[in-house]
């Protein structure tokens, strides 16, 4: 499939970090998922901001992680450092859900993150605070990212690999077609 430097990316809940760890594991490109580099020590609720680097720091990391040649990066990050990584990346993967299934989704990761973290989260990551904001975030970026989202899939389609996933079967299928890329002859 040739990819290289693949943005995933989407709304609250939307699957991104599962789908980017299996992605990773078919392709074996290195994941980098935005919450661990911008919570590289994990989650402190006694520091500043959770322990979350500043804000310049990040946008260093992230400039050095792009200028690598192979990445999958699963986030956000905001919105210069999404758009720089959109601007880089060979592939795109965007996961844009049915609305409700974001609040469904983040609904299911709080209830199973009360009995373990969420696989990929920082260490000690507040899961309940976490997902309460969650449940904001998703009807604000629905209101105001899904539409540049969309748009910024639409003007790439001529010029990068672009994958716009619309369900669950449609992102099944997505890592069902990597992986029979990836099989030996």
């Amino acid at each position: 499939m040739g990819m290289k430097k693949v943005a995933v990316f989407g709304n609250a809940g939307a699957g991104k970090s599962t789908l980017a760890r299996r992605l990773a594991e078919i392709t074996g490109l290195p994941l980098y998922p935005i919450d661990m580099i911008q919570f590289p020590d994990g989650y402190r609720a006694d520091a500043k901001d959770g322990g979350k680097v500043p804000y310049e720091e990040f946008l260093k990391m992230h400039a050095d992680l792009l200028r690598q040649d192979q990445w999958i990066i699963d986030g956000f990050g905001g919105v210069a450092s999404a758009w720089e990584r959109f601007a880089v990346a060979d592939t795109l993967v965007y996961i844009d859900l049915p609305l409700p299934t974001h609040y469904w989704w983040v609904t299911k990761r709080l209830v199973k993150g009360l009995f373990r973290p969420p696989e990929g989260w920082p260490e000690n990551g507040p899961v309940w605070e976490s997902s309460l904001s969650s449940y904001r975030v998703v009807w604000l970026c629905h209101r105001g990212l899904t539409p540049k989202y969309r748009q910024l899939v639409a003007d790439a389609s001529s010029s990068k690999r672009v994958h716009h996933l619309r369900s669950p079967a449609e992102m099944k299928a997505f890592l069902e077609t990597v992986e029979q890329a990836h099989q030996p002859i």
